[in-house]
């Protein structure tokens, strides 16, 4: 899968995508990373890439010209019937909130653009007429979309066939499964008076299903009850929870 960035800041990247899986994909070729200066779009002798606010305001708001050119430079090696299918992403805090499902759809395509704003935020004609997605990564503001554009990298990188060891284990990933995942653990057996659950040790495949399962169940209810509500449960499952104080709602 190829990335296109479009960015003011390209000495930022690739930064933390240069390591560990998505570094190792990017040198074996399973993964691209294009980073594009916006400023290179622009058209006069100073890289004018902001501007001031129609009808006032504090910030600068970046200007929607260089923005369309460069993404349109980013699809140009593209058949013109497979540019349609490629996503344009803009970070905005505005966005879409970014989960497993939005990257587990996006990696699906050959290709993405992220736009990465910054300042007070980007001439609305970009999110009108230009990009396909708005993607937030949480409520909260950055100084600027370059972290934002890393991480939505990085999570849709991992549904990418052979970024990740085995595609098991990305759909064994909290929060893929929808629900948040058991504890998980190592050698030692025994480590400053903590020892593993026994069962962990026990060789007996289906009650080590089990338990996990119900440590997820009980992680979840304890830390993200919200996520109850659209996780696929069992009849089991609702009694295990019930037994934990969880109200089962009626749909």
């Amino acid at each position: 899968m190829r990335f296109h960035v479009l960015t003011l800041f390209p000495e930022v990247f690739p930064g933390p995508l240069a390591h560990s899986m998505v570094g190792r994909a990017l040198g074996k070729g399973l993964l691209s990373l294009q980073v594009s200066d916006i400023r290179a779009y622009t058209h006069d002798a100073h890289g004018t890439a902001d501007d001031y606010q129609f009808g006032g305001g504090a910030g600068m708001v970046m200007k929607p010209e260089p923005i369309f050119e460069a993404v349109e430079a980013a699809l140009a090696p593209y058949p013109p019937e497979q540019r349609g299918s490629i996503p344009v992403a803009l970070t905005s805090p505005q966005g879409k909130l970014l989960d497993q499902k939005l990257a587990q759809e996006l990696a699906r395509a050959p290709a993405l653009v992220i736009i990465c704003g910054h300042y007070a935020g980007v001439d609305a004609r970009v999110s009108q007429r230009l990009a396909t997605h708005e993607i937030s990564i949480g409520d909260y503001v950055l100084t600027g979309g370059e972290l934002p554009a890393m991480v939505i990298i990085d999570t849709v990188a991992r549904f990418v066939p052979g970024v990740v060891g085995s595609a098991e284990n990305v759909m064994e990933d909290s929060i893929t499964s929808g629900l948040l995942q058991h504890p998980i653990y190592t050698r030692p057996a025994e480590f400053r008076g903590l020892a593993v659950p026994e069962v962990l040790l026990s060789g007996h495949h289906a009650r080590i299903a089990r338990w996990r399962r119900e440590e997820s169940l009980r992680r979840t209810l304890a830390q993200r009850p919200d996520l109850l509500a659209r996780a696929d449960l069992s009849v089991e499952d609702l009694k295990f929870l019930e037994g934990l104080g969880y109200e089962v709602k009626q749909k």
